[in-house]
Parts: C-alpha cells; sequence; structure tokens
C-alpha cells in the first residue's frame, strides 16, 4: 500500500549525504520521497528526482544565469522563486503531501519561501543551524512552519546530528499521515485576543458567531500568533476579521522584537476582506521579559506578566502615535472597514483603580484617533470598556448588519 510522499529540499552538491539519510529514514518508515536540488555549483552522485536545472527554469533562468550573477545571493533567490513554483505545483498535482528542507542560512532563506508557496495543512518542516534564530523575520514564517535544530550538522554527518535528521524524517511523516487540514465547509472568522484575564469579549463572540455558522479561530496576538493571523488573511482565508487586539502594531512601533511584522493590520484590509478593529491592549509594549527594556521605554510604567514577557505602559504621546499608525495601516483597506472605539479602555488592568489606569493617556490615543481616522474607515464610538457587554453587543449588531446587507456570507 502506498504511503505519503514527502518533497526532500536540499543542496545536493554539499549535503548529500544528510539528505541521503533523511531519505533512507523516511522510507525505512513506509513513506516516500521526491527529491528537489537546489544547489548551483556542484552535482550530486545519483540525480534527484527534480534537478537544478528544472528549479532554476521554473524561476525563469538557467542554472549558468546563477552562476553568472557572481552572486551567491542572487544565485540563492534564483532557485528559491523556483522551487516554490514546483513546490506548489507538485501539490497541486497530489504529487506530494508534506516537505522538509534542510539548510544553513542560505538553504534556510529558500526554504522560508518554499514552505510559503503550500496552503495551511500541508506539514511543513525546515531543519536548520539558525532555527528560531532572530535571524529569521516573522513575517516570512508560513502559519503552520515547524522548524528543528540541525545541531553539529554544519558539516558532514555524525551521531549529534543523526538525531535532528531522523527526528525530522519521522516528525515530516508522521505529520503527513495524521494531519487534518481545513476543510473549508463553514466561513471562517479570524479573531485576535489574549487570554481572558484581561481581554474577554471572545468568551461572548465565538458561541454567538458558531450559532451563526461561521468557525472563529482566536489568534494570540503575541508575534507568532498575529503572523499566522496575517499570513492567512493575505491568503483570503477569512470570510471576515475581527481584529481587536492591535498590540503588535505598536510593539513593532516601538522596536520591540515581539513584532509579527511591519504589515500587521494591513493584509485583510489590501485583500478586502471585512474587518472590524478595536483597541484591545493598544496601550501596553510587549518586550521579551529576560531582556533589557527597550531604550525608548525605559523608566515607564510596567508590568511583568511572567518570566517570558513583560509589558510597558505606552505615554499619551506614545499612543498618539499608536493612533496614528493603526489609522494610517487602515487607510490602506480596500474592503469595509469599522473602527470600534470603546472610549473608557482597552484592556481589564486600565479601569478605573487598576493598576494600569491612566485616564489622560486614553484621552489623547481616543482624540487622536477621531482626528486621523481616515474617510474609507467607519468610525464606531462605544461608551463603555472594552470587556463590557456593550462592546460584544455592537460587535454583534454591526456583524449581523454586515450579514444583511450581504457583505459578509
Amino acid at each position: 500500500m502506498s504511503d505519503n510522499t514527502i518533497l526532500l529540499v536540499g543542496t545536493y552538491d554539499t549535503k548529500e549525504d544528510e539528505l541521503t539519510y533523511i531519505a533512507d529514514t523516511i522510507r525505512a518508515q513506509g513513506g516516500r520521497v521526491l527529491s528537489m536540488d537546489v544547489s548551483v555549483l556542484g552535482d550530486p552522485s545519483q540525480p534527484a528526482d527534480i534537478s537544478k536545472h528544472d528549479v532554476a527554469a521554473a524561476g525563469g533562468h538557467s542554472i549558468q544565469d546563477a552562476i553568472d550573477s557572481g552572486d551567491e545571493n542572487t544565485a540563492m533567490q534564483i532557485m528559491a522563486t523556483g522551487g516554490a513554483i514546483l513546490a506548489a505545483k507538485a501539490h497541486s498535482e497530489g504529487r506530494i503531501d508534506g516537505v522538509l528542507v534542510l539548510g544553513g542560512t542560505m538553504g534556510t532563506d529558500a526554504a522560508l519561501d518554499i514552505c510559503s508557496a503550500l496552503p495551511l495543512g500541508v506539514p511543513k518542516y525546515i531543519v536548520s543551524t539558525v532555527s528560531f534564530s532572530p535571524l529569521i523575520p516573522p513575517e516570512r514564517l508560513p502559519a503552520d512552519i515547524q522548524m528543528i535544530l540541525w545541531a553539529g550538522g554544519l558539516y558532514g554527518l555524525n551521531s549529534i546530528c543523526k538525531s535532528s535528521l531522523s527526528q525530522a524524517a519521522g516528525a515530516v511523516l508522521g505529520a503527513a499521515r495524521a494531519v487534518e487540514a481545513p476543510p473549508r465547509d463553514k466561513p471562517l472568522i479570524g479573531m485576535t485576543s489574549f487570554g481572558k484575564t484581561v481581554l474577554r469579549y471572545m468568551v461572548a463572540l465565538k458561541p454567538e458567531l458558531e450559532k451563526r455558522g461561521f468557525e472563529v479561530a482566536v489568534f494570540h496576538a503575541t508575534g507568532m500568533g498575529g503572523r499566522a493571523f496575517e499570513s492567512l488573511a493575505a491568503e483570503g482565508r477569512f470570510a471576515a476579521v475581527l481584529d481587536f487586539a492591535p498590540q503588535e502594531v505598536g510593539n513593532h512601533l516601538m522596536g520591540s522584537s515581539i513584532s509579527a511584522g511591519a504589515d500587521r493590520m494591513t493584509s485583510a484590509g489590501l485583500s478586502g476582506t471585512p474587518q472590524m478593529v478595536s483597541i484591545g491592549c493598544y496601550d501596553l509594549v510587549d518586550f521579551v521579559g529576560w531582556q533589557e527594556v527597550p531604550g525608548k521605554l525605559v523608566g515607564q510604567e510596567m508590568h511583568a506578566h511572567n518570566r517570558l514577557l513583560s509589558s510597558v505602559m505606552m505615554t499619551a504621546e506614545q499612543r498618539r502615535a499608536m493612533a496614528r499608525e493603526m489609522c494610517r495601516k487602515l487607510g490602506t483597506a480596500t474592503g469595509p472597514t469599522t473602527f470600534l472605539l470603546p472610549t473608557q479602555g482597552g484592556n481589564e488592568w486600565d479601569r478605573p483603580g487598576g493598576p494600569l489606569c491612566d485616564p489622560d493617556g486614553l484621552a489623547a490615543f481616543v482624540d487622536e484617533v477621531r482626528a486621523q481616522c481616515p474617510d474609507n474607515v467607519r468610525l464606531v464610538e462605544i461608551d463603555a470598556h472594552i470587556n463590557d457587554v456593550a462592546f460584544t453587543e455592537t460587535v454583534l449588531e454591526a456583524f449581523d448588519q454586515w450579514i444583511a446587507d450581504g457583505v459578509v456570507k
């Protein structure tokens, strides 16, 4: 009985032994392998199923073009482009069930493009010497990417790197066998939020939206959650988005490493997806709790969430900058966009008497939103806190009107 097929990608001129080891491990578990060579200069001892010439040609070039460029970055981008095109083609034709890419920094750069070409639900594994590294920008990570550190694998096989490679082989094949790909039988709503101690609207909204026939996916807006949200929004996967936790916009604006990328809060708008946005934790900048406070935030009120994550309160002027940035991003939207502005606060800690209450800062933000809200955005002010029943009732009223108007189907 045939089993799942894994697309195995790497530079076969320099990593043939490692790639062969992975392929043998996958086959020993009953899987099949489709090999793709993204090398430029050398040739493997045995030809790959998809040769480097095939890859370069798919990217609109030849191997000689890559060599003649005289630049390894340009050459690898040629191979990355072709590899992504051929990976997507192989999947659309039903020839692969998952992908595993092996590389150092060069191979990882190409791997990110190749994995991004495949839809959600296709297992994507990168075995890299720079897994989990800050070298990798969040905006290049697909929503369901998996990375395994290639420990001790810079040059040649050894017992240390075999441990990583064998786990990767088993992981990608096991994932291909077990994955439950999204069926797309219900319209999907993407929502951003944090835990129930600070933001509570999803507790009421999720069951109500499900009663209306929608599936609801709630994304934890702590960098990678927002990145997954944006990547799916860019693909047009959502029938609508309820982007109520924009803190990652402020993180990026204030220089925090906990970022979802520069395009946060733009993908839904650019894809024409109907969107509602609000201000959950707009006033806080997250940073890595075990690192120093970012320079521009030193001396400001701070809240330690846990040993991994801390937050700094924005000043009134920083909140004005946050309002301008949100409005600027929303101004690029091509689809229906509503800004729901609860004027009494945006997280449980900023209520009157709360540890992060700052009425002047909130007022500055509200005033700036009023002044800067672009013409393509409907601004709805709510005389309530974001965690009040009045907020969720307003959301549902606006959403039901979208349904009645045919904006959301």
